[in-house]
Order: C-alpha cells, then sequence, then structure tokens
C-alpha cells in the first residue's frame, strides 16, 4: 500500500486503503469503509476499511503466531537491524508522512516537517535499547549452592490504540518498544487520521519485520478498539487519548488481567512569575496553548500568572495570540491550523460558551473563523479567556483546542495549590529567571513533566506520562522500554 498526497489537489484522491494482517494488505471482514477527511477543506482523502471484532481476532492469531514463530529468533542485533532500517526509510519517506499527517488531521506542515529529528531520533533511540535489555545475578541467602538470576522476557502480544492528534510520532511511541523488545502488535489507529499509521506500517515491511508482528486495523473505537482491549490473547494494551476512554480500556482488561499503560488528558498549568522574561514567555506560553490547535494532551492550557504582571501579560499573549497567522496546514507560512473535525469544533466552541457563562472575558479570538479561506475547514481564532477562576469548568476540563484560561495568583504557594488543584497531572511550565524558586516550584507540583523557561520539549531520553487522571505509565526513556519487559526469576540448585 503506497498513499501518495498530492498537495496541488489538497487531497489524495480518495484512495482506498485495507487493513494490514500477517504481512498481506486485505479488506475488512465486515466490507464495510468510512472516510477521512482533509479538516482544512472538508476534500474527501480515502475511504478507509473498517475492521471490527473479527478482523481483530484475526490480526492477534497472526501476532500470536509471530511472537511463538520467526519473530522469537531475531537476536537483539536482528531487532536493532530492523529498527535502524526503518528508522532509515522514514527518514528517505519523511516528506509523505509529513504530508499525510498535515492532510488527515489539520496540522501545519512547516510544524510536522519540524518533528523529523524526533521521529528519527525515537526510532533510532529504541534501536540502541535492543542490545541493552538483560537480566542480573542475584546474590542469595538461601542454604546450600542456590544461584539465581533473572531474564528480562518480551511480554508478548501488545495491542495499541493511537490518538489523532499526532499521527507519525504517537505511533513510532508504540512501535519502537513493541520491536525493540521482541513483541508482536495488533495496531488500532485513530479513524479520524489512519493514514500514516497504515504507511508507516508498509515502511515496517520493508524493513524486513517478519510478517505479523506489525498489524494494523483501522476502525471504530467502540467496535475495533473496544475488541482490542477486551481480547483474551493480547498481553498488554498501550493507549493514548482520553480519560473517558482510558476508564472502558481498564475495563475491557480485567478478563485476563492484561498489562494496561496509559497516556491520558491533561488541563496543565504553565505558571508565568513576575520576574520572567516575557520576552521569552509570552511566545513559548502562548504556543504552549495553540500549537497544534491546542490538540496536544500537555498543552499549557491554564495559563497562572503572578499579579503584578497579569494585566501587562494578558495584553501581550492577546496580542500574540491575534498575531498568530490561522490556515491550511499546507501553507508554508500557517501556524495553526483546523482542528481537526467538526465534532473537535462543537466541542471547542461549546466549551468557550461555557466560559462566557461562567464569566470569563473574552480579550482574544473567542470562537469560528469564517469566510475565505476558512469555509469548508474547522477553524477557531486561537482564544485567550481572562478572569478565570480555578473551579470553572474551562480551567478544569480539558477542552483539546486553542483557548488559554489564565488565572492570577499572588504567592508561590497560592500557585501550586491552584496547579494541583485539578483531577490532571501531565504536564507543567515555570517561568522564572530565579533558580531557586524554580526548582522549588518544580519539586511543589503533582506532574509527569516540569518544563521550566521552555514548554513542550521532549527527547527519546526523557520519559513522559503523567499523574492521577493523566495515567500511568511512561513513554520515552528507559521505563517505555521497561514496560514492554516481563521478569522471570531462574533459580538453580547445584549438586
Amino acid at each position: 500500500m503506497n498513499v501518495v498526497a498530492d498537495a496541488g489537489k489538497r487531497a489524495v484522491g480518495a484512495v482506498e486503503t485495507r487493513l494490514l494482517i500477517d504481512g498481506a494488505w486485505r479488506e475488512a471482514l465486515s466490507g464495510e469503509r468510512f472516510e477521512t477527511r482533509n479538516p482544512a477543506s472538508g476534500a474527501l482523502l480515502a475511504n478507509v476499511s473498517a475492521g471490527d471484532a473479527a478482523d481483530v481476532d484475526l490480526a492477534v492469531a497472526a501476532a500470536r503466531k509471530a511472537f511463538d514463530g520467526p519473530w522469537s529468533r531475531f537476536s537483539p542485533f536482528d531487532r536493532q537491524r530492523c529498527l535502524l532500517k526503518l528508522a532509515d526509510l522514514v527518514e528517505a519517506n519523511f516528506d509523505e508522512l509529513a504530508l499525510l499527517d498535515t492532510l488527515d488531521m489539520g496540522a501545519p506542515i512547516t510544524a510536522v516537517r519540524a518533528r523529523r529529528q524526533r521521529a528519527l531520533g525515537l526510532l533510532r533511540f529504541y534501536a540502541g535499547q535492543c542490545t541493552t535489555i538483560h537480566g542480573e545475578t542475584l546474590p542469595n541467602s538461601l542454604p546450600g549452592e542456590v544461584f539465581s538470576y533473572t531474564l528480562k522476557e518480551p511480554v508478548g502480544v501488545v495491542g495499541a490504540i493511537t490518538p489523532w492528534n499526532a499521527p507519525l510520532t504517537s505511533t513510532i511511541w508504540k512501535l519502537g518498544p513493541v520491536l525493540a523488545t521482541g513483541c508482536t502488535m495488533v495496531l488500532k489507529p485513530a479513524e479520524l487520521a489512519p493514514l500514516t499509521a497504515l504507511r508507516l506500517a508498509a515502511l515496517v515491511l520493508e524493513a524486513g519485520v517478519p510478517p505479523g508482528v506489525v498489524n494494523v486495523v483501522p476502525g471504530y473505537g467502540h467496535t475495533a478498539g473496544a475488541a482490542l482491549a477486551a481480547h483474551m490473547d493480547v498481553d498488554k494494551v498501550a493507549f493514548t487519548g482520553s480519560d473517558v476512554t482510558g476508564r472502558k480500556i481498564l475495563d475491557a482488561a480485567r478478563g485476563n488481567l492484561k498489562r494496561v499503560t496509559l497516556e491520558l488528558g491533561g488541563k496543565s498549568p504553565d505558571i508565568v512569575f513576575a520576574d520572567a522574561d516575557l520576552d521569552q514567555a509570552v511566545p513559548g506560553a502562548g504556543m504552549g496553548v495553540f500549537a497544534n490547535s491546542g490538540q496536544i494532551c500537555c498543552a499549557g492550557t491554564r495559563l497562572l500568572v503572578e499579579r503584578p504582571i497579569y494585566e501587562e501579560f494578558l495584553a501581550r499573549v492577546a496580542g500574540y495570540a491575534d498575531g498568530l497567522k490561522v490556515g491550511d496546514g499546507l501553507d508554508p507560512e500557517t501556524q495553526i491550523g483546523p482542528v481537526a473535525s467538526a465534532g473537535q469544533l462543537d466541542r471547542v466552541t461549546g466549551y468557550l460558551d461555557v466560559g462566557r457563562a461562567e464569566g470569563a472575558r473574552t480579550i482574544a479570538g473567542g470562537g469560528r473563523l469564517s469566510g475565505a479561506p476558512y469555509d469548508g475547514g474547522f477553524f477557531v481564532a486561537p482564544t485567550v479567556l481572562a478572569d478565570v477562576r480555578n473551579d470553572m469548568r474551562i480551567a478544569q476540563e480539558e477542552i483539546f483546542g486553542p483557548v488559554a484560561s489564565v488565572i492570577p495568583f499572588d504567592t508561590l504557594e497560592e500557585a501550586a495549590s491552584i496547579a494541583n488543584a485539578s483531577p490532571f497531572g501531565l504536564g507543567s511550565g515555570v517561568w522564572t529567571r530565579d533558580v531557586a524558586k524554580a526548582h522549588l516550584t518544580a519539586k511543589a507540583i503533582r506532574a509527569g513533566t516540569v518544563w521550566i523557561n521552555c514548554y513542550g520539549y521532549l527527547d527519546p531520553v526523557i520519559p513522559f506520562g503523567g499523574y492521577k487522571m493523566s495515567g500511568y505509565g511512561r513513554e520515552s526513556g528507559l521505563q517505555h522500554v521497561e514496560d514492554y519487559l516481563e521478569v522471570k526469576a531462574v533459580v538453580l540448585q547445584n549438586g
């Protein structure tokens, strides 16, 4: 399968895509399909074969056969060679993959192309992990000549369910540790943006990974996703998405007590102290909210600003928001693209209505953009809401759109209290020139990541994940690989 997008037509010509099961491209058993459309124009991109429970059964059986068969005989060097080859193929085909991301979910092409190093870095990081997986020799206090050690073994068949907001890197975040550890995978990409995952799967086969190791079953969450989460022959589910769906994943996993890792949502606080460099903090915190049209799980959408600079910061961040170029992601001048779907548009604009009803004051943006060139797409103006209290719904619930809720505070202790008064704990930020204050604030915040004088920086060696309702488990870093391994103890009586 080769989805090649025509940027001039802004569509891939209504391509028909299929499922990948056991190394073969095949139609869903139901024969059903769903459409995926460009959120900037409404143009039809593809008719996607819609898998359901029967297709998931076939894919899981293929993954189990590969896990017990040829893939189990691949040495760490063999798996490393496949991952490095895959990285080279992604590098060679990156422009196509980036274009698919932009067409499918609307992100500005310049922003997606800027993720090149991240995508390649992740694949090569996981390639490096292939040869570092090892157990330990354990001294013990048992009587006699008893030798004890541990082995690290792959968990088995992984059901991976990915979101639509960053298709390429989200897929690699699931694929990398699977290949590094020797697991196999059935991937259910988000129905809003499945094309990049399908193209990446074709490159996996080209890289020499045996059939059945990676299977892709696009479909709806309530059919294919639910079947995968509940499947009795799946050993682990790795899910990225909303906390609402995360709870359903946990319920479905109870049947065989499969291992589950969840990377869920957030309502991340970004704290701006009065001594911050506003020339740095305003654009940094601003794009911490508006990047990817606010469709980032760790977006710093609660801007906590120390009262002495509150009004100045409001004026400056509103001016920044108004100055951002919103448009079709294929335009290289575009900084903010559309939200991903009509449903997402309704969600975001609905929250804007809620904010106004709660007493928030709109000082930038505030609604859907219309007229040329926005007609036909799902565009929301970057929005800044002032006079927000932390108990408002717009400060407690994840909007997943380009909406900043700005809240004043008076002391470090109050800022930390407001920051932690949330059911989520994924990301957070601190802007200050005072290093001691930065470290004190970082220690006080209950979140998986604290960015200081920057926001949203990610690296393959840095673990990413959340506290509280933002889930558990980590993506990236050494712990990510460990989440795909079982520890086996071996105890040998000599003589």
